[in-house]
């Protein structure tokens, strides 16, 4: 069962009357995190040395879509805090999703082992520990890896994502997007990247230049460049990242039967030497949630926490209209009830505007062993409200499960700063066995729904037979075995070809899934008819 202190029925007193004997710096900085609302319990203040248990320090569950930064240097305890907030959402009601870059992170479904370092860590910071698992799905990028499949359409995608996925410079990427709105003038769906491929080859052709003049702006050569780029980008074994059925994101806002928000857990270490393919996937899923959502405003707890791991893999050498979609998102998606925190190893990974939005703060021990660590450590240090402690001594000095917080209050004003002894998780540190995860994810009730790779009819194969670019009348002789039979009553393809949703912007061509062509801020796809949660 969930730790007591975790339930939202148990708000803590203001100050504890322990906490009073506390010095007064020390008393001054544990009132500021007495909340009287439902919280999440990080651990025990350090001060002076010593850690003092009765000031606690925490964060208010309905700050927590005000969005945060994990940081620190590796091996200084990111992921077990991953796991300790994911845990207290989780038994909270609130669903979280963990991106788990070294395959660590599987661990939370199942109960932890209590040993010697646990208790100790326990006894510390009096926490009431209780080994707990905690109700889970897992996934994989594009089934590479264990879990259920995560694959995205090319038209879902859009084309600012890909254009980061595959390096484009700002004028290839502003060509790509010309492209994009070509297939979706023409009716042409790009599922995988096949049919992106198909798009751009014709378009590259003999029979198709007279197509490429009307895609303002759009130069053979650079048609080719992206053409070279998505044929490298395939040969690297992407490809199966893209395709059907997609993943609805709507999946990630799920609770348990017992109302404990379902930690979905991506698992990218199979994909690890993909770092810019899976950065900009785990953007893919943000966004998507972002335009389907609808506003939700001030509320007691976030819809949904999003853990994006390796955040400096987004923002490097991403173009300046990418950083800036990035920074609209992540302001605009608090209103949705989703808080996103980013996991780096310091803040000057993360652009000034972006670190602006994210009130909620843990970092971790910073290494200042040469000249550039230590302008990392200066800048870190700048970032951090005006505090009585030195944090450049205390943030070289912190001990692995120890790290600087500071937070939002309820009335949203920051916190004062708090030198942190962490608690312990409660479920597993550390992988899942392979026979529990296996069977984990075979009894998943999305299992049958994504498991199984779908390629219908789209962009690919309408070129390949010949009815793609062409006008309805050619569009009719192109099909084997239609010559010559106007006669006959026409298919429900030809019907829609020759209607006007064929020269406007639709996505829906002779096929189940109508879409709207309305791009967000990343030119993703927005689509009628999936679910809505």
């Amino acid at each position: 069962m969930p730790d007591r202190e975790t339930m939202p029925s148990a708000p803590a007193p203001e100050v504890s009357a322990r906490a009073a004997a506390l010095p007064q710096e020390a008393l001054r900085i544990a009132s500021g995190y007495a909340f009287s609302g439902p919280a999440l319990n990080l651990g025990a203040l350090l001060w002076d040395g010593q850690c003092l248990p009765d000031a606690q320090v925490r964060v208010p569950l309905a700050m927590l879509n005000r969005h945060g930064l994990v940081a620190g240097a590796t091996g200084t305890g990111k992921t077990k805090t991953l796991q300790l907030i994911a845990e207290q959402l989780s038994a909270q009601g609130v669903p979280v999703f963990l991106a788990d870059i070294k395959g660590d992170l599987s661990g939370i479904a199942a109960p932890g082992r209590p040993d010697a370092r646990v208790e100790g860590r326990a006894a510390d910071v009096h926490q009431r520990w209780t080994a707990t698992g905690f109700p889970a799905e897992y996934y994989a990028l594009g089934g590479i890896g264990r879990g259920i499949p995560v694959r995205a359409t090319v038209t879902g995608f859009g084309p600012v994502l890909l254009s980061k996925v595959l390096r484009l410079n700002r004028t290839q990427e502003q060509s790509l997007a010309l492209i994009f709105h070509y297939a979706d003038s023409k009716g042409l769906e790009l599922i995988d990247l096949k049919d992106l491929r198909a798009v751009v080859t014709f378009l590259t052709s003999d029979e198709g230049r007279a197509e490429l003049k009307t895609v303002g702006g759009l130069s053979a050569a650079t048609a080719g460049v992206i053409l070279r780029s998505l044929t490298a980008f395939d040969a690297q074994g992407a490809s199966g990242f893209f395709g059907e059925p997609e993943f609805d994101t709507g999946e990630l806002l799920r609770t348990a039967e017992d109302g404990r928000g379902v930690v979905s857990v991506l698992e990218l270490s199979t994909v690890q030497e993909r770092p810019q393919l899976f950065s900009t996937f785990l953007m893919w899923l943000l966004a998507d949630l972002f335009h389907d959502l609808p506003e939700l405003g001030d509320a007691d707890k976030p819809r949904l926490v999003f853990f994006l791991d390796e955040a400096h893999l987004l923002f490097d050498d991403a173009s300046e209209a990418f950083l800036e979609s990035i920074t609209r998102t992540v302001r605009l998606i608090r209103s949705k009830g989703v808080g996103v925190f980013f996991v780096t190893q310091t803040p000057k990974d993360v652009p000034a505007d972006v670190l602006a939005q994210l009130g909620n703060r843990v970092q971790h021990t910073l290494r200042a062993f040469t000249p550039d660590d230590q302008k990392a450590l200066d800048a870190t240090v700048k970032t951090f409200p005006k505090s009585p402690y030195d944090l450049e001594e205390v943030l070289t000095g912190l001990g692995t499960g120890e790290a600087v917080v500071t937070v939002l209050s309820e009335k949203g004003a920051p916190t004062p700063v708090a030198a942190t002894r962490l608690r312990a998780p409660e479920s597993l540190m550390g992988p899942l066995g392979q026979e529990a995860l296996e069977r984990a994810v075979a009894q998943s009730p999305l299992y049958e729904r994504y498991a199984r790779a779908v390629d219908r009819e789209s962009a690919y194969e309408r070129l390949e037979d010949g009815r793609g670019a062409k006008g309805p009348d050619e569009m009719r002789d192109a099909v084997p075995g239609r010559r010559g039979r106007a006669e006959e009553q026409p298919s429900m393809a030809e019907r829609v070809v020759e209607s006007g949703v064929f020269t406007s912007l639709a996505r829906s061509v002779g096929t189940q899934i109508g879409r709207e062509i309305t791009r967000s801020l990343f030119g993703t796809a927005r689509r009628s008819g999936r679910r809505r949660r």
